[in-house]
């Protein structure tokens, strides 16, 4: 019985979609039965796509609603399933497992023994889904950077979507919690560390309101916000989200370890996959061709040239600014890149475009 219920949970997740679905290998089972009891799998099985009432998953169940309110409050807690409201009255959703539930799981930033058992059979997972699914090619972003505004160059539009600033200007509440990417590493091996700051990414709105509710990261001001955002690109992190124009989260992520920055990395034109719709133009009369820049590019684009200008290469090169926010005379601006299009607008844009890319 217990089998069949984590084999019905495998193809639950198939459906759901997301980076990594549900997949019938072995490590599969041994994460799911670690994250999940017997009870919360048939729960999360019985969850439809989209968002659902408790009276609606108890009737799929032939279970009262009070029962499985109860199973989906622990699970929400668990970081297992997303819910909005106060029990009794509240709607929940089953998201993917990434982003989502693995995410979850280290946004707490604990380090318990039941966390590095986690971290370790969730690795596991990943690495074995990987070598059956190979390299996934990128036919559209899913997800794009956010450049440094401050950085582009006067007498360039800066929409309202390239502004970090409007989203933590508009977004209440807004929760900050611990990079899941840097913490599942140290969690794996406490060596193993980028030197990076981790309490740094960040949630707006229904999803802040989950996050502080559920303790997986506590709730900041704007003020705080935007002070996150400057430690981050100080610190030479970059902002990504999802591509689209109304973003629910910004992960502020480095190479070493973020799997948004190194599954674009994995492609032939890094550059392709993930952007902002900016690239740095260098002021040859500013250069002093000290390679700050060079170095601390995430995505390995710039590269010193005969002329002791550092060259660029845009088919790597993610438009995210850390070059011009680390040059110490101020000498790399962004530009906007002729013609780039702009983000899908929502979800259902984002969704169909996907879909469209899939089909060509």
């Amino acid at each position: 019985m217990a089998d069949q219920v984590y084999r019905d949970l495998m193809n639950r997740f198939a459906r759901q979609g997301g980076m990594y679905r549900g997949k019938d290998i072995p490590e599969f089972y041994e994460m799911a039965q670690e994250l999940f009891t017997v009870e919360e799998a048939a729960v999360a099985t019985a969850m439809p796509k989209g968002i659902s009432t408790a009276d609606q998953i108890a009737a799929t169940l032939g279970r009262s609603k009070d029962q499985v309110e109860a199973v989906l409050q622990t699970m929400a807690g668990k970081g297992l399933c997303l819910s909005m409201g106060a029990a009794g009255s509240a709607a929940y959703a089953l998201p993917p497992l990434v982003p989502g539930i693995f995410e979850f799981q280290f946004m707490r930033g604990t380090r318990t023994e039941k966390d590095r058992k986690l971290a370790k059979l969730i690795h596991r997972y990943k690495e074995a889904f990987d070598a059956t699914e190979g390299v996934r090619a990128i036919s559209f972003p899913p997800t794009r950077v956010i450049t440094v505004e401050e950085r582009v160059e006067v007498g360039n539009t800066v929409h309202t979507y390239d502004q970090m600033s409007a989203y933590v200007e508009a977004a209440d509440p807004i929760a900050v919690s611990t990079c899941y990417c840097r913490h599942e590493a140290e969690l794996l091996n406490e060596s193993d560390t980028c030197g990076k700051p981790n309490e740094v990414c960040m949630q707006f709105g229904m999803g802040a309101q989950f996050v502080i509710d559920k303790e997986l990261g506590r709730r900041i001001s704007k003020k705080e916000a935007m002070e996150i955002l400057k430690r981050s690109e100080e610190a030479g992190l970059v902002h990504c989200s999802v591509n689209r124009q109304n973003i629910d989260f910004v992960c502020n992520c480095c190479a070493d370890h973020c799997v948004i920055l190194k599954t674009a990395l994995a492609q032939p034109k890094p550059g392709l996959a993930l952007n902002s719709g900016f690239q740095p133009v260098i002021d040859p009369d500013q250069c002093t061709a000290c390679a700050e820049c060079v170095e601390r590019c995430p995505s390995k684009a710039l590269t010193m040239a005969e002329e002791d200008i550092p060259g660029l290469d845009l088919d790597r090169c993610f438009g995210c600014s850390v070059c011009a926010t680390v040059c110490p005379t101020e000498g790399i601006a962004m530009v906007a890149k002729p013609g780039y299009p702009a983000p899908p607008l929502d979800q259902l844009a984002l969704r169909e475009a996907l879909k469209s890319a899939a089909r060509a």
